[in-house]
């Protein structure tokens, strides 16, 4: 092969192929995310929201959870993160009351981890209170104070609120991503754990462009 003709190719093929990973970043809406019928308002201030909705029964949402916690770690000074538990049907109940008692006891930090580990690996049906409730005085939590967080008037109003929330955001399933009451993606568009966190992450700068040009 004469010298410029096989540098012609190698260009060519260089340029196809950055062509291609050019094309398998850009994110398309109603293949890597959907425009919510009605904007949603948020709770961050300047910051651009995220909300991660899920449950903990969910096997997609503790595939992506640790994933999600790697990008929290190097999320942007102008984003807020928050956790929304989803009610779909009643047995994903206990599991949103469940969260909202650990934010009351403070130690949902420590502990939502170990529910995840605690349902999928070590096969607890946690939707059941009395194994609930033992197993949280196990990981040190005094029973009857979790048993009281978890049937308090403050944790079923937010559960109901979940409830609200899931119908609000027009939620077809978890975990679902919803970045600044506008934009949402989930598990099924996102493909795998890693095509979601790039999406949110595009969604994010697609976001901070918006708000520049206002």
């Amino acid at each position: 092969m004469k010298p410029i003709r096989f540098f012609t190719i190698l260009l060519l093929s260089t340029g196809l192929g950055l062509a291609a990973a050019s094309a398998r970043a850009e994110i398309i809406e109603g293949r890597d995310y959907t425009v919510l019928p009605e904007a949603r308002p948020t709770e961050s201030g300047k910051n651009i929201e995220v909300l991660e909705f899920f449950w903990y029964g969910c096997p997609h949402c503790y595939d992506l959870h640790p994933h999600i916690k790697a990008w929290q770690k190097k999320m942007p000074k102008d984003v807020s993160f928050r956790y929304v538990p989803a009610v779909f049907r009643a047995n994903w109940v206990p599991g949103t009351k469940t969260f909202y008692a650990l934010e009351a006891l403070g130690v949902r930090d420590k502990l939502h981890d170990k529910v995840y580990d605690a349902i999928h690996l070590d096969k607890i049906d946690l939707s059941k209170e009395d194994l609930l409730f033992d197993w949280m005085a196990k990981q040190g939590i005094e029973r009857q104070k979790f048993a009281d967080a978890y049937n308090s008037f403050s944790v079923q109003n937010q559960a109901s609120r979940s409830t609200q929330m899931s119908k609000d955001y027009n939620l077809a399933g978890v975990p679902a991503v919803v970045v600044d009451g506008r934009y949402l993606t989930s598990g099924k568009m996102g493909g795998t754990p890693q095509d979601t966190i790039r999406t949110l992450e595009e969604l994010i700068v697609k976001v901070r462009r918006e708000r520049a040009k206002k």
